[in-house]
């Protein structure tokens, strides 16, 4: 008993937390050479076989009822996170987009070729709010195929046939993206320390776009692309465009493109901030242990389905959500817009007017006519010139439209795959496009060997010959 009183009869052992925060090495000496990143999904923490093969694993794969199982998911609304108008496409479309928009052809980093979304800090950006609950709907699909279908696939796919569910022919999918099991340590995604930081902290100046720093391509901590309220949540189309110009060209994205991937991600589906944002829980990674996963979780019952708050701008874009057609743009053009604030304080565009039967309709109550809207970077596409001219183009000609935006955003979920003889799968369309880089088959039929024998004896040091390699492939 004395020993229990003077602490002689605790465990031996010393109970230090284990999220304790204390400096590392790195954190003494920030200008310390890391090596951690080289040892990134060490074969020691890989859950899968060792002699796993995923890109032939993949092959074994039934296509048709996969893409089965998706389609009937997509209608098959769950009271934990019902559907908006009883259809996941809006959201599933919106979990694909972000896990391949984050994308940057400066260090070719980021894209959806790993299903990194999963991990921190992605999982918990605050542009990526709600995504949770997308994943969590797919888990029964992922659980059902197991490792003969990646969490990377899967994603990509699912947003694929969403829009295919709504009416939209794609242009093609590839199978073949192999999962990471944990964050990734060698992306640089901004210096930062607080989310949503002012986007002057990334530009040697936000009047002028093209001096954002590289690698990024995102304006803010935390987002995929721009802010949908503003330059720096201000409001103002014209400012709004030059940041969506320089942003989608470091995703690989020309004037055309950025139109219709702006336009066809709004075609359909809702932005959600019907309440107040500032109370809902932190986010997944933050979240405690009985939140199992999830994160944003509102307090004020129900908090879901017309109630559900995420980007905090509130309403549709087009009067038909879960329909592929040419709204976006008739609804763009053929009103006056003017500035108001979402019920959860976020500044978006509403119509000055509009007739109650080109107007969207409550999620849960098809009879109530609801407010359609436009973010600031939709408002760019009509103020901006050169997207104005492009939206009106598409405006006018629904198929030409429907190709690029398919043509579009194959490109952005596949850009960071590699070459064409990468794809795998049924889907792989038979055209070679620019930016998959095709190279012709060569004609000369010299020695390889005696090639490699010349340069051997040329005299060059092996500095010399690594240094001309590397600048080569520059």
């Amino acid at each position: 008993m004395e020993n229990m009183k003077n602490g002689n009869g605790k465990c031996p052992f010393m109970h230090g937390g284990v999220t304790t925060t204390e400096k590392t090495v790195t954190d003494w000496w920030p200008n310390s050479l890391n090596l951690d990143i080289l040892h990134q999904h060490d074969n020691k923490t890989n859950p899968l076989d060792e002699n796993f093969d995923y890109r032939e694993e993949v092959k074994k794969l039934d296509v048709d009822a996969l893409k089965k199982d998706l389609t009937d998911l997509m209608t098959d609304s769950q009271d934990w996170w019902p559907a908006d108008w009883g259809h996941y496409g809006g959201l599933m479309i919106r979990m694909a987009w972000h896990v391949a928009g984050t994308y940057r052809i400066s260090d070719g980093r980021g894209g959806a070729g790993t299903g990194n979304q999963r991990f921190a800090p992605l999982n918990s950006w605050p542009d990526n709010a709600s995504l949770d609950k997308a994943r969590r709907l797919l888990w029964p699909i992922k659980k059902k195929y197991g490792n003969k279908l990646s969490w990377a696939d899967l994603m990509v796919l699912a947003g694929n046939v969403a829009y295919e569910s709504m009416g939209l022919k794609t242009f093609g999918f590839s199978f073949g993206r192999e999962d990471i099991w944990h964050p990734e340590k060698d992306i640089y995604w901004g210096a930062e320390k607080e989310w949503l930081a002012p986007s002057d902290e990334r530009y040697g100046s936000v009047e002028k776009p093209d001096t954002m720093e590289n690698p990024l391509a995102a304006v803010q901590m935390g987002l995929i692309y721009v802010n949908p309220e503003g330059v720096n949540g201000t409001p103002d189309p014209m400012k709004t465009a030059a940041q969506v110009r320089e942003t989608f060209a470091r995703m690989a994205m020309d004037d055309e493109e950025t139109v219709a991937l702006t336009a066809g991600g709004h075609t359909v589906g809702k932005a959600h901030g019907n309440g107040d944002a500032s109370i809902l829980g932190p986010e997944p990674e933050a979240a405690g242990i009985e939140e199992q996963g999830f994160g944003w979780t509102n307090p004020q019952k129900p908090g879901v389905g017309r109630h559900s708050v995420t980007s905090g701008l509130e309403g549709a874009w087009t009067a038909q959500p879960t329909k592929w057609d040419n709204g976006y743009f008739e609804m763009l053009f053929n009103h006056e817009w003017e500035l108001r604030k979402s019920p959860a304080g976020a500044w978006q565009w509403e119509p000055t007017s509009i007739d109650e039967k080109d107007m969207p309709v409550d999620v849960e109550d098809m009879t109530t006519p609801k407010n359609p809207i436009m973010t600031d970077a939709d408002m760019a596409m009509k103020v901006d010139p050169i997207y104005k001219e492009i939206s009106l183009k598409f405006k006018n000609d629904f198929d030409a439209f429907t190709d690029a935006f398919a043509r579009a955003w194959f490109k952005l979920t596949h850009r960071d795959m590699g070459p064409k003889s990468r794809y795998i799968g049924p889907e792989v369309p038979d055209e070679d496009l620019i930016w998959q880089d095709p190279v012709p088959a060569g004609t000369s039929d010299y020695d390889v060997e005696e090639v490699k024998a010349k340069i051997a004896s040329s005299g060059l040091s092996m500095a010399d010959m690594i240094s001309t390699a590397w600048d080569s492939a520059r």
